[in-house]
């Protein structure tokens, strides 16, 4: 219908039809547009505004769960720097430890052995005195044993075992 009015005020006057106002067509215009308006309006806009109001929930989700998740790792990785420090010093300190029982054990082993030694020392004094006073003892009963003999021999009798001692004795 609106293109048979302007069809027809077209053949009516052939000067410049743009230019001139049609009054019916401006309110067939405005009619069309407000209905396209309100069909667009309930049909279109608001399932559109709902969408673009769900997406900038989940874009807004999303950033607020991405910068949750950065803080955390933040968080992760100074508490991994802390760990990684005090690893650090507790390993430093087990060698540092392990230094001074080193040296600790090589003291202790050295006076252990002088220790040793001196036992051993010792140990073999003791000994050669003992196998000194035994050679000793042996000597002195070899040369009592002898001077019986040379005195039975001098006197020309046998002595008897106390005569013998009181002689070697004196």
């Amino acid at each position: 219908m609106i293109g048979a009015f302007v069809i027809a005020a077209a053949k009516a006057d052939n000067s410049s039809d743009l230019v001139k106002p049609f009054p019916g067509l401006m309110i067939w215009t405005l009619v069309v547009f407000f209905v396209a308006f309100l069909v667009l309006r309930k049909y279109a806009f608001g399932p559109l505004a709902e969408l673009v109001e769900k997406r900038r929930t989940i874009v807004r989700e999303n950033l607020e769960a991405s910068e949750r998740a950065r803080d955390e790792a933040q968080t992760l990785l100074d508490e991994y720097k802390q760990q990684l420090a005090a690893a650090r010093r507790e390993a430093g300190e087990i060698v540092e430890r392990a230094r001074v029982t080193g040296a600790e054990l090589e003291r202790q082993m050295r006076e252990e052995a002088t220790a040793q030694r001196e036992r051993d020392v010792q140990s073999a004094k003791a000994a050669i005195e003992a196998e000194t006073r035994q050679s000793i003892e042996q000597i002195k009963n070899q040369v009592a044993d002898l001077t019986l003999i040379a005195t039975e021999k001098v006197v020309g009798r046998a002595l008897d075992e106390a005569e013998g001692r009181r002689l070697v004795d004196h």
